[in-house]
């Protein structure tokens, strides 16, 4: 079945589901939410999912769908978002590899709260709601790591809104700076794994606004050439 275009521009693609492969079993291995699986929970777990490949800018899913399915990100980068009535959009997250999203459907609601768009290639598996719902009502474990990654969620979600209140733009971006390198002092290199307008959307900042922000921390030493960032001096980042 062809794919077709949403009124976003997007393109909304009919996928050819696949089981797992080997590679694809060793990735949600290691992710939170199956890695702290007993062997029974696990492959059950691991019974239930398929596997989707979505193109750039393919729509997953929109807000108030039905929703059928939560997802974690085997490869690739997921953007999820909302939009008001006049087609302004808001970012929420971006989910790479080993992330999970729309599990908080497993415990209320029969419709998807916001939008999902593959931000560039990316393969998901998917696991039905219904049979892991039923499958948690069984194994006391599924039902722990549910609890353990929703709870991971929220504090998350209060750093972020915390991040956004007390931080300026240019502080968003050298704490997502920090974050990225392993280097505790001296110089560093980075390179986005995604475009820096998706960059943008997952500080809350607009695209002119981060563009203002790197322009800023380029007294901190900071040197931006596409995606790759250089850092002259981490120490001197951290006092921004």
């Amino acid at each position: 079945m062809p794919g077709y275009r949403d009124g976003w521009g997007a393109v909304n693609t009919v996928n050819k589901i696949l089981r797992l492969n080997t590679r694809d079993k060793n990735t949600l291995l290691r992710t939170s939410f199956l890695s702290q699986l007993g062997p029974t929970a696990m492959a059950a777990m691991l019974e239930i999912a398929t596997v989707a490949n979505y193109e750039s800018r393919d729509v997953l899913f929109r807000e108030g769908d039905p929703a059928e399915y939560f997802y974690c990100v085997l490869g690739g980068y997921v953007r999820l978002y909302r939009l008001n009535k006049d087609g302004r959009e808001a970012d929420i997250r971006v989910c790479g590899p080993g992330d999970t999203f729309a599990e908080c459907l497993l415990t209320m609601g029969d419709n998807y709260l916001y939008n999902a768009q593959a931000a560039e290639t990316v393969t998901l598996a998917r696991f039905d709601l219904q049979k892991v719902r039923a499958l948690a009502e069984q194994e006391k474990d599924v039902a722990k790591t549910i609890m353990r990654c929703l709870s991971a969620h929220l504090l998350a979600t209060m750093d972020c809104i915390a991040n956004d209140r007390l931080q300026t733009a240019p502080q968003r971006v050298a704490h997502y700076l920090l974050t990225a390198c392993n280097t505790e002092g001296g110089p560093a290199s980075i390179r986005l794994p995604f475009q820096k307008s998706l960059l943008a959307g997952k500080l809350g900042l607009a695209p002119e606004a981060l563009s203002r922000a790197f322009s800023s921390l380029r007294r901190a030493g900071v040197t931006v050439r596409g995606r790759t960032i250089q850092i002259s001096d981490v120490s001197a980042l951290k006092q921004i």
